[in-house]
């Protein structure tokens, strides 16, 4: 089955830099944040909504993999789908480009699992997958 793309988009800002002018690596990760968030709020999946209910959803693990520095003034596109899934927790892969050439800036796996208010696993709930799925425009390399 194909799964949906989510895309943000967001300018570099020069606090984000470092000495050599280029995106402090640690800020990618908020980068990153700030697309998962984005994608879900697309989904209609809110995390104050999820959190009422008893469904919890914690990141286990980030791989990040820095392929191209991003620099101040970059507009950048963040790209979110589901990787993969199982019974209590899935993949979300995520590409960050330059938007002006598509240059592939950064990519990551981020594993999450969802959780009770026990933080004991659960099975994810089908409202939290299918909006998801659906229609791709691409794999990861």
């Amino acid at each position: 089955m194909s799964h949906k793309i989510f895309q943000a988009r967001h300018k570099v800002r020069g606090f984000e830099c470092d000495y050599y002018g280029h995106v402090n690596n640690a800020i990618y990760l908020n980068y990153l944040e700030f697309a998962r968030s984005e994608a879900l709020e697309e989904a209609g999946l809110l995390l104050k909504d999820l959190k009422a209910a008893g469904t919890i959803v914690v990141l286990k693990e980030i791989t990040l993999r820095y392929k191209f520095p991003a620099v101040f003034g970059d507009i950048l596109r963040i790209e979110t789908r589901l990787k993969s899934y199982g019974r209590t927790s899935g993949v979300f892969f995520q590409q960050i480009f330059r938007e002006n050439d598509d240059k592939l800036i950064a990519e990551a796996e981020v594993v999450w699992v969802v959780v009770n208010p026990e933080m004991r696993p659960m099975r994810i709930p089908e409202h939290i997958i299918s909006p998801f799925l659906g229609e791709k425009s691409g794999e990861p390399s």
